[in-house]
Order: structure tokens, then sequence, then C-alpha cells
């Protein structure tokens, strides 16, 4: 019986002019978490490759999953420059019909992020002593999400050191 290996332990670097978005994707990712996106590929590099099935007729990479890390690359110079427009990609062999079970499954399989425990990542990062437009910047939040999670998480000491109101530090960066 031939043993099973992963894709992921055959990651190649393919070019992104080779890679084509699929046609039945249906994740959305609103604007604020694509400039996360890019701001986290920018900051950590990509720490996950993208997945393909590769078109030997056509030597293109039909995307499975990972297409907003590919439209990071495509739209921002800095990050195709630095990476050399080659995308980490793994990719794996399947019919049309199990390609798209799999971008569902990987799409679904992310879940969501639970408030408490964003509210208490929130509150070890005030504690550490992060501005507030520090924790909005990098973990890309506005300002009414940081107000809410800091009072579900019911801290005073969160407040202790602020004027109740909008202050400067509010003021979100572009």
């Amino acid at each position: 019986m031939k043993k099973y290996k992963s894709p992921v332990y055959n990651v190649i670097a393919v070019p992104i002019e080779k890679i084509v978005a699929n046609n039945y994707n249906p994740n959305v990712v609103a604007p604020p978490e694509m400039k996360l996106l890019e701001l986290s590929i920018w900051e950590d590099g990509y720490t996950m490759p993208c997945v393909c099935y590769h078109l030997k007729d056509i030597d293109r990479y039909e995307l499975i999953d990972g297409f907003h890390r590919y439209m990071v690359m495509k739209t921002s110079k800095r990050i195709y420059e630095r990476e050399q427009g080659l995308l980490p990609v793994a990719v794996i062999d399947k019919d049309l019909s199990n390609r798209m079970t799999s971008t569902i499954r990987h799409n679904r399989a992310r879940g969501m992020h639970n408030i408490e425990l964003m509210s208490n990542i929130v509150a070890e990062l005030t504690r550490s002593g992060m501005s507030d437009s520090w924790i909005m910047r990098n973990i890309g939040m506005d300002k009414d999400e940081l107000l809410r999670l800091k009072q579900i998480s019911g801290l005073a000491e969160l407040f202790a050191d602020k004027d109740f109101g909008m202050s400067d530090e509010w003021k979100e960066e572009d």
C-alpha cells in the first residue's frame, strides 16, 4: 500500500501569472480585513501556501484555497516585488466536484473569532502597554470594535488611564 503524503510537503513557487481564480468560491473578505491580510503578509510573509489544481493542458494553476492571499500579491506592489512574483502553492489532484467541496471545507474550517477570546487578547495587549491605535492598526479593528471588546471584558483597568470620550488616540490611521 502506498503511503499518503500531504500536499503541504511539496509546496512549490508558482509565478502569479500562471495562477487563475476558480469561478465557484463564495468567500468574500471585507476591505478592512483585506488591508489586514496585506499587512500580515508584509509583516510575517506568506505563512500558508495557496491550494491549487494544476490544469496541465494549459499549464495554469486553478485556486482551490487562498484567493485573497493571491489577490494581495496581485494588488500589492511591495509584496509582489519582495516575493519576486512567486506564490507558494500546494497542489492537489482532484476532479472538479471534489475541488469545489475542498474550497468550501477550507473556507468553513477557518471559523470565526470568539468574542470572549478577542476581548481577552485586547485586555492583555492593553495591560502590556499597547496603545489603542497600535491595537487597532495591528489586529485590524476600528475604534467601535475596540471599545466594544473593552466593554465586554468588564475590566475597569482598561479604561483607568483614559478620560472617557473620543480622544486623539482613537483616530484611525490610514
